[in-house]
């Protein structure tokens, strides 16, 4: 195990990252494993970042350090391999064979450091008809049919941001990943490569509805299911201001607690009869429509029914109850979500905020021991 260089600071204190910059899961699953402790050093470019955003707002360069490093350099792989060489994991998400034709592939990266977990984050996937051709979330999610799941029928399927693609089946998988190949490297002192494919983490993510459909319980066709609006009971309805409520209350008790609060009549029996959701749909609509959000957010306060408002990103880390847990939180004047999940030996924070290309090399050679030339 490595010398720890965030004591104290979330159960991956000590361990190494070195982070290939790119923009999207990479950065995120980088900034998830400094959220947890461990020492991520971010490899920037000469050219600066990716995103096209100010640095020092990027929240998901928080909690790391950057080099700059130029691997098209002469001396740029070296640089990169000497980092490799004192590194737990290593993270990139070039498209296949970039990262061998640049010198720091895996096999490189593995004659320095035979212990080191190799992450490759990638669309498509290491191999594969579509292995080297460009991408993004949308493609991605597109082929695995869960992007056909979402919006309403008759109309084209709704975007769900990048989150569902990029960030839940790309960063969470890479993530798992890592620590996997990882404790698996502490066990044996062997390394290995860990290739984290957006449409692989995607497509898993559906398995529970795969089930569903393999039963008959899930058509294939958007919103005539149970969990994708196709059911009355489960959804979102407008208020009489233009905002919106979300409607979960699938259990019969959760149900009729809902009819309850909300003043409906007639309706016990309609939520378990498909006959009747469209008149079911009307009646929910047209209450909602009478009362604002902020009324129907206090009428179904406290209540089991499962109903709450659709906020904004600005309004949420001011919800009462993200507030209590503080969900989110400020650092420097950045208002972002907290680190998660929580630990109760080894909690996590926001230690520093985002990384500014190439302000830490100096500390980051001293830590890991570098070479003069590397730094």
């Amino acid at each position: 195990m490595t010398t720890a260089t965030t004591p104290g600071q979330g159960p991956l204190s000590g361990v190494r990252v070195v982070e290939l910059a790119g923009i999207g899961p990479g950065p995120f699953a980088a900034m998830l494993l400094a959220d947890l402790g461990a020492d991520v050093v971010r490899v920037d470019r000469p050219d600066g970042p990716g995103l096209g955003i100010d640095p020092a707002r990027d929240v998901t360069n928080r909690n790391k350090r950057s080099v700059v490093v130029d691997l098209k350099a002469s001396d740029g792989p070296a640089r990169v391999l000497d980092l490799a060489e004192r590194a737990d994991v290593l993270i990139e998400g070039y498209r296949p064979g970039v990262a061998e034709r640049l010198g720091v592939g895996p096999a490189d990266c593995h004659a320095r450091n035979p212990r080191l977990v190799y992450g490759r984050m990638t669309g498509w996937g290491q191999d594969g008809p579509l292995a080297d051709r460009a991408g993004h979330d949308a493609s991605y999610i597109a082929v695995t049919g869960t992007l056909g799941m979402i919006g309403r029928p008759g109309e084209p399927p709704a975007l769900p941001a990048n989150l569902l693609g990029d960030y839940a089946g790309g960063s969470l998988y890479l993530v798992v990943g890592v620590l996997a190949a990882l404790h698996h490297a502490r066990a044996t002192g062997t390394g290995q490569v860990v290739d984290a494919a957006i449409v692989d983490g995607t497509a898993h993510l559906s398995a529970m509805i795969h089930g569903m459909l393999a039963a008959g319980a899930w058509q294939d066709r958007r919103a005539a299911n149970l969990l994708d609006g196709g059911c009355p009971y489960y959804g979102t309805y407008e208020t009489a201001d233009g905002e919106y409520m979300a409607v979960g209350a699938l259990e019969p008790r959760f149900y009729a607690e809902f009819l309850r609060l909300l003043g409906l009549d007639g309706l016990a029996g309609a939520h378990h009869d498909p006959a009747r959701w469209p008149e079911l749909r009307e009646r929910i609509a047209a209450r909602f429509k009478s009362g604002t959000r902020d009324d129907w957010t206090a009428r179904f306060e406290g209540t089991d029914a499962c109903v709450a408002p659709v906020l904004s990103l600005r309004e949420a880390p001011h919800h009462p109850h993200l507030a209590a847990r503080a969900t989110f939180t400020e650092h420097d004047g950045l208002v972002q979500p907290a680190p998660a999940p929580r630990f109760s030996a080894t909690p996590t924070r926001v230690r520093t905020g985002p990384a500014l290309p190439g302000t830490g090399a100096q500390d980051v050679a001293r830590d890991w021991d570098l070479p003069e030339a590397t730094a």
